[in-house]
């Protein structure tokens, strides 16, 4: 009986730099960009507080990588979720390199975009929350409808603080104390 593995990463960090979105030569998306994640602690002899910040390499493929490179910016804060892999391979002079990356299958935007407008102010056609992998993404376009959508896309509307005001109901007379 083989032992069962698991392999899951889930961040929610600040984006280090804008995404980078490139196509392979058949055409599939992928996008990579940065997350930081901080942490702080006190220590347990001086009550000193600590802080560390660790930086993560992200990857995204097809569908997924597409909305990324079209959503995100530097300094975004999102959830990621995905898997760790570790890639190696040798440079033209004959270096070995290696990079560890979270290739990620789930992102969700959660703060506000570079201009300062939240993600609740966005258009309903703007996905804030995109879960895909290649055999679940939804792509309209394959079917001729030209539309491009992701598997989830959440994006709450708000009213504005006035129009939310006036349809407001006065039920203070109902209340029974």
């Amino acid at each position: 009986m083989a032992a069962r593995s698991l392999n899951k990463a889930m961040l929610i960090g600040n984006l280090t730099r804008d995404p980078n979105l490139r196509f392979t030569p058949n055409g599939t998306a992928v996008c990579s960009f940065g997350i930081a994640t901080n942490r702080s602690w006190t220590s347990a002899d001086g009550g000193e507080k600590q802080e560390r910040v660790d930086f993560h390499n992200i990857v995204a493929w097809a569908k997924l990588a597409e909305i990324c490179g079209q959503l995100l910016h530097k300094g975004d804060k999102v959830f990621v979720e995905g898997r760790i892999q570790t890639r190696d391979w040798k440079t033209e002079q004959g270096d070995d390199r290696r990079i560890t990356e979270i290739v990620i299958d789930n992102m969700m935007l959660l703060s506000s975009r570079g201009n300062g407008a939240p993600v609740s102010d966005l258009p309903a056609d703007d996905s804030a929350g995109v879960s895909s992998t290649d055999d679940t993404a939804t792509d309209d376009s394959k079917k001729g409808k030209g539309k491009k959508r992701g598997k989830k896309a959440e994006v709450k509307e708000e009213l504005p603080a006035d129009e939310a005001v006036e349809s407001v109901e006065d039920v203070s007379d109902d209340i029974p104390f």
